[in-house]
This record gives structure tokens, sequence and C-alpha cells, in this order.
């Protein structure tokens, strides 16, 4: 994990400024961070003490079942907050949170801004805005898998996780996060290579056909 100072930090704030997000300026104790695929941006268990927003890249969000199972839950894209749960309740278990491609956020302290914040009605707002339209995506994600066959939502998986145009997700995380069996997963991943859409490196998989990709992955938005 980089924090960008000085010259780079101003450059970037000033590029991606989110000051209209705010009724008060939120600027002055804000951190730039950049976190590289497969850092953790929060562990889980751990309270952050910062609210993050972020700028360019994605993340996983993972929790830890009773069993000791790890299941992948969700993703987070730009534009989007992490840590905004611990910011309103006093009491939440955090998930962890790691980076699935060169992840930039912008950092607000917590324990500088949390009153500023609670107390700001814009903020609040565009943050509600957010919550609603984060658990319109989980509530659709839960009616996708009877919905559309795994070729439509492997295709928005593998576009959701892939950095620099290379998938390499785990086949087992993969499956517990799209319900399927190993052999399924392995049989549509075959036909993709077979049409051309990927080709396998290894344990790899680089992405040769973004439109078909993206236009399988369409099906699951109308």
């Amino acid at each position: 994990m980089e924090i960008y100072k000085n010259k780079k930090k101003k450059i970037y704030l000033e590029k991606n400024s989110i000051a209209h997000l705010f009724s008060f300026p939120v600027e002055d104790f804000i951190e730039v961070r950049e976190y590289q695929r497969n850092d953790w941006i929060i562990q889980e268990g751990r309270r952050p003490d910062y609210l993050f927003y972020v700028i360019e890249g994605k993340a996983k969000i993972y929790i830890t079942h009773q069993n000791g199972k790890v299941s992948l839950i969700n993703f987070i894209n730009a534009k989007e907050y992490i840590g905004e749960m611990e910011l309103l309740h006093d009491v939440y278990y955090t998930k962890g949170i790691q980076a699935s491609t060169k992840t930039i956020c912008f950092a607000i302290p917590i324990h500088y801004y949390r009153k500023q914040l609670l107390e700001d009605a814009k903020f609040l707002r565009e943050l509600s805005k957010f919550l609603s339209v984060k658990a319109s995506i989980m509530a659709a994600k839960y009616t996708q898998s009877l919905a559309f066959p795994l070729e439509n939502r492997l295709a928005d998986f593998i576009l959701q996780t892939a950095d620099g145009g290379i998938y390499k997700e785990k086949h087992v995380t993969v499956c517990d996060y799209l319900g399927v069996s190993y052999r399924h997963l392995l049989h549509v991943l075959t036909q993709f290579c077979e049409k051309g859409y990927l080709e396998k490196e290894g344990r790899n998989y680089q992405i040769k056909q973004h439109q078909s990709l993206h236009e399988l992955a369409e099906v699951l938005k109308n």
C-alpha cells in the first residue's frame, strides 16, 4: 500500500475532487492510497479507521463463516464507499475487503470527521442513494442464479474480476459465489475457450473477446 504525498497527492485530489459530496471541507486530512492486487484494504473483523471512497480499480468483499469457510460475497467498484457501515453502526462485524486490481482510494479519517459526516445532510443523502443501489444489486444477485444460465453469470464475473485482461480467480471461489458445481464451471470455461472468448495460459485465462463477454453479461442488466 502506498500513500500519495505532496505534489502527487495534490494533483490527484484536484483531478478527482469529491468536495461536491459534502457540505464541509473534507480534504484537509484526507489521504490518497494506492493498493495493489491482493492487498487488504480492510482486514476482516477489524474496524477501519477510515471511510474509503474508491476512485479507480475494483475490490472484493469476503466473509469467514463459523466453520472456517471463506466466501466471496460482493464486489466494490469506482465511485463506491468502503467502511460506510462501520461509520453508521457502532456494532458491526467488518468484512474483509481485498483489492482485485490496482485500486486507488480517498481515505477519510473517521476520528476527525465522524460527527461532521453523521450530521451532514448532503453526505447522508448521497450515502443513502449508494446504499439503496447496493441493496438492489445484492437482491438481484440472488435471483440471477435461477433466472440466467451460467454462461451469462460467468461472463459478468470474469469481467468484474479480470486484472489487465487476465482472469485468475480460483475455481472453488467462483463455484461458491455463483452456486455451481466445479464440473459445470470447467465445462463453461472450456466452451469460452473453444469459442475464442478466452485463451488459457497456465492456471489463468486471457480475455480475447471482451465484446462477446460484455454481450453475455449485459443480459443480466436488462
